[in-house]
């Protein structure tokens, strides 16, 4: 009999050790919490222990990398370069973030680099160029680094206890949470960094000007700053506007925006222009781009041809010339529109005890001040507690000195080797420490000869004693430390100034001409907001307009080029432009989207457009309770390049309609309830502010509003005639109902 077949049971889900208790349980938080919980930490993590430089002028990534390679022995000037990819892997015993981060943090301190005022690593190979995006540097397996000369400033005294240490993520060694900098790198070299809701952006300043300040700072602290610290002086040089009400804000506030433009030379043989220097905020890519794109748009047409000559002497930009063509007309035209010109912006954010805080540069170097004083204070405790305890063992030598040959006895014939120091202590009347330092002496040393040298420092160290707690007592006696340690770093470390001035003076006798290029222009607005600006030679070769379904062309204008314009919104402001900010289009296109185009606010729509070249003639505006106000149009001329005007009119009462006329003219209007109204705009006064309700131009029923208002065109004159004698009053009459005001056709 065949065996009955049994079904495989199913194996059991094996059993965890632990079980978590109350896992898989929803728990519903609010989003606040959430935040509190999870990106709190993180913000904070990032703004102290990442993105933003502290007094001492470097972030924890900086601070870090050094400190190993001064470990290492880097700053030893008999020692050779060590490859990158060491000093970066004993890095990663500090930073535990991965090789590449902070080989690229490496890089940027390097001389090689050329992105700090004075490089703190001295470097051997290509590590790119911080004016170039595509000059990259090589692999650390390829490039060797060790410490500048400068950076025994950074150091000095780091192991005489002159700022505090902390462990490392692992706890296996330590690390200091600031360098004891003897001159303020904080300003010396820029720094820039982006943490969470805020950032920081250190422009760097000339070395010797930084230090001079500083001194007159601690003689006098109403020092004028500007007149020791002339201004950034950036790694690339290039000239800087000299603008001393800009200076002072940066200055006194660590907020405010340095303009910086290239330097060039014009080789008159070649018809060549050669920049040799470019700001600090931009790249030589990014010069270039900006040129050939202008070319392309034939906004830019004296230029043939453009190259980056880049080599292993320097920066060089060549720029071939057209025949006839006016270098230095060109190099203003192309401070405008290209990154020849650009500015810096200044955020002097920097962490000061852990608080983030922008600063000025007074209050920035008081708080370095502070900070090297108590480094200096530190360092003279240290050397007077060394110096103290020198002094109670040779104290010791000098009364061994009375009676060598007693010491020798007492040792000689002390049974057991524990008994020797306490024999020592009874036979001369010295503690503990004394006694093994005498008893540690070797055979040799016990003679005359050595003693008497050995007790000669006494009074050298009791006078260095006295002078260090002098030093302790008087903040005086610190700060003239300071002073000369900063003099030690001017004569050893200055350098002549590599960003030069230019002033506003030299900016207003420039030739400033409008290049540009003019023709003739129609400009047309359709009802829903979009603009198109047509040659006439496109608008010959296309008549037929592309428009939404349901939109109709508002406004035609024949107009050129380099005309202003002036977009009225429903929300009583204006929007200016000029007719060379949009491209030249064809009827065939829908156009640009006025509200989008000119960042109108939410809601806002376009009402009327207004060309201008020299902003003669009124606007008129009609509101619906019947009122009107005729503003001079030179009200919207600005001598700055504003984009936005806030009350362009009077917003207590719906805008009906918004009319330019070049000269006075024939206006009517109609009322809701079927009245009309004729009047020459003559009989109007202009208003000095351009958000005045005007005069009363309509008397209005109950209930009733301004419908609409339109200028009566010259060829209407006789339909005008014609209507007069129906009745239709002249301005300032009562208005006689005509029935439907839509027989009023003009």
């Amino acid at each position: 009999m065949a065996r009955k077949k049994e079904t495989p049971k199913k194996k059991a889900a094996p059993k965890h050790d632990a079980y978590i208790e109350g896992s898989g349980i929803v728990v519903n938080e609010t989003i606040t919490d959430v935040l509190k919980n999870n990106y709190m930490p993180y913000a904070m993590s990032v703004i102290i222990s990442r993105a933003l430089p502290e007094i001492d002028g470097f972030k924890p990534s900086h601070r870090k990398l050094l400190y190993m390679m001064y470990k290492r022995g880097l700053l030893n000037p008999d020692k050779e370069r060590s490859k990158s990819a060491n000093v970066v892997g004993e890095t990663m015993k500090l930073n535990p973030h991965g090789d590449q981060a902070i080989y690229e943090t490496m890089v940027r301190l390097t001389r090689g680099n050329e992105a700090l005022l004075h490089p703190f690593v001295d470097s051997k190979g290509n590590f790119g160029k911080a004016y170039s995006s595509k000059m990259r540097c090589a692999a650390p397996r390829y490039t060797e680094v060790k410490l500048e000369k400068i950076c025994n400033e950074l150091f000095r005294d780091i192991d005489k206890e002159t700022v505090d240490f902390v462990p490392n993520y692992d706890n296996t060694m330590t690390e200091p949470v600031l360098l004891p900098a003897t001159f303020p790198t904080v300003l010396v070299n820029a720094n820039t960094g982006i943490a969470v809701s805020m950032a920081s952006n250190v422009c760097p300043f000339n070395l010797e000007e930084v230090c001079e300040t500083t001194i007159a700072l601690m003689k006098n602290p109403q020092h004028d700053i500007i007149s020791t610290l002339k201004g950034p002086d950036f790694p690339g040089g290039g000239m800087m506007l000299y603008d001393e009400a800009e200076l002072n804000k940066v200055y006194e506030t660590g907020r405010g925006s340095i303009k910086v433009r290239s330097k060039y030379s014009y080789d008159k043989s070649a018809n060549c222009i050669e920049v040799t220097e470019i700001p600090y905020t931009t790249t030589v890519e990014a010069i270039m781009d900006k040129i050939v794109e202008l070319v392309k748009a034939g906004k830019i047409r004296e230029i043939s041809y453009i190259r980056d000559e880049t080599d292993i002497d320097g920066l060089k930009i060549a720029i071939d010339l057209k025949r006839g063509v006016d270098p230095d007309k060109l190099m203003q035209k192309l401070y405008r529109l290209t990154p020849l010109q650009d500015s810096y912006p200044c955020n002097f954010n920097i962490l000061i005890a852990g608080t983030p805080k922008v600063m000025g540069v007074r209050e920035i170097l008081s708080e370095w001040t502070a900070f090297r004083e108590e480094c200096i204070h530190r360092r003279t405790y240290f050397d007077l507690q060394k110096k103290k305890e020198k002094l109670h063992l040779l104290e010791a030598l000098a009364k061994i000195l009375l009676d060598i040959d007693k010491a020798i006895r007492i040792i000689r014939e002390t049974e057991a080797e524990s008994d020797v120091v306490p024999n020592l202590m009874i036979g001369f009347g010295i503690d503990e420490i004394q006694a093994e330092y005498v008893a540690e002496i070797k055979l040799r040393n016990i003679n005359k000869q050595y003693i008497l040298r050995r007790t000669e420092e006494i009074d050298t160290l009791r006078k260095d004693i006295e002078e260090m707690e002098e030093i302790l007592r008087d903040k005086k006696k610190i700060r003239q430390i300071i002073v000369r340690e900063l003099r030690d770093v001017i004569k050893n470390y200055s350098q002549p100034r590599k960003t030069l001035f230019y002033y506003q003076s030299d900016v207003e006798d420039e030739i400033t001409e409008d290049d540009t290029p003019d023709y003739p222009v129609n400009l047309f607005v359709s009802a829903s907001g979009y603009f198109k600006k047509i040659t006439v030679q496109s608008l010959r070769m296309s008549s037929e307009q592309k428009l939404k379904e349901g939109d109709y062309i508002m406004q035609s204008y024949e107009s050129t080029n380099k005309s202003e314009l002036i977009f009225f919104s429903d929300k009583a402001q204006a929007y200016k432009s000029k007719a060379s900010a949009f491209d030249d289009t064809k009827a065939s296109v829908m156009g640009d989207y006025i509200p989008a185009k000119l960042s109108f606010d939410e809601g806002e729509n376009l009402k009327t457009l207004v060309p201008t070249s020299d902003y003669s003639g009124h606007m008129i505006f009609f509101f619906e309770n019947g009122k009107a106000a005729k503003v001079p149009l030179k009200s919207y001329e600005t001598k700055t390049n504003r984009k936005k005007l806030a009350n362009a009119y009077s917003a207590k009462s719906p805008l009906v309609a918004a009319l330019f006329i070049g000269e006075d003219c024939d206006i009517i209007l109609r009322s809701s309830s079927g009245h009309a109204l004729v009047f020459n705009t003559a009989m109007m006064l202009p208003k000095a502010t351009r958000d005045s309700q005007g005069i009363q131009a309509m008397t209005l029923r109950k209930n009733a509003v301004l419908a609409s208002a339109q200028i009566i065109l010259p060829e209407n004159s006789e339909q005008l005639e014609k209507y007069r004698s129906k009745n239709i009053p002249a301005a300032g009459k009562p208005a006689k109902e005509l029935g439907d005001s839509n027989q009023l056709s003009f």
